[in-house]
């Protein structure tokens, strides 16, 4: 007998702060949370691990108390064991690391799960899927560059459609409910191709941050999702 089909799964819009007006933080958020995205997400880069540097725990700590949506925290740095206990202080509710960052992946995971946050495994554009194999028993979360990290702005790269979709069965083959996340050069052009892959969640700065209307920006993006994956 032939497996039910899952239920069409919602679009997550998770708009990125890199993207804002670093002089207006409090407006920023304030508006996105407004604009009816579903997570705010949160790129820190430290300048070593990638060849930017954005903001540290403090400034997710300031902007806490002006944003009540899920704060989506991307750590961008090496090493990462350190800083993880201030950023779920400051206020994160998901914490990504990459699995390229450190030699003890598992146990990174681990630590964030026992300090309350949900975990999540990010991998570069020339890491292979497989990477992620190994952690899907503690994963809430596979983050899949889909531009080479460290700035925003970038062209999406295409190649990221077949990761998507290898990881998606990975995750469907380990029946946990992992949120796929697709990060960097997502427009509304895009979208439709990530979803149609597997991607549940889509992370754009650009395209929100950058359009005149916030809400429209959002809706749009879930939109062009929503035709390909619901």
């Amino acid at each position: 007998m032939p497996m039910p089909a899952r239920p069409p799964v919602r679009t997550i819009i998770a708009a990125s702060l890199l993207a804002g007006d670093f002089a207006r933080l409090k407006e920023e958020v304030r508006a996105i949370e407004e604009a009816r995205a579903d997570w705010l997400h949160l790129d820190v880069m430290d300048g070593h691990f990638v060849p930017n540097i954005s903001f540290g725990a403090g400034v997710v700590r300031a902007i806490r108390a002006h944003c009540r949506l899920p704060f989506d925290v991307h750590l961008m740095i090496e090493p990462v064991d350190p800083y993880l206990a201030s950023f779920a202080e400051a206020g994160a509710d998901h914490i990504s690391v990459h699995a390229e960052a450190g030699p003890h992946l598992h146990r990174s995971l681990q630590t964030i799960r026992g300090l309350g946050c949900k975990a999540g495994v990010a991998i570069n554009p020339a890491t292979p899927p497989v990477a992620v194999a190994p952690v899907l028993d503690l994963v809430d979360i596979v983050l899949v560059m889909t531009v080479d990290p460290g700035f925003g702005g970038q062209t999406f790269l295409s190649p990221a459609i077949g990761k998507i979709a290898t990881v998606r069965e990975m995750i469907e083959a380990s029946g946990r409910d992992i949120a796929l996340v697709a990060d960097g050069g997502i427009t509304c052009e895009i979208a439709g191709a990530v979803r149609a892959a597997g991607a549940t969640a889509l992370i754009a700065g650009t395209a929100i941050f950058g359009a005149p209307d916030y809400a429209a920006a959002v809706a749009a993006l879930r939109g062009a999702g929503a035709e390909a994956g619901e």
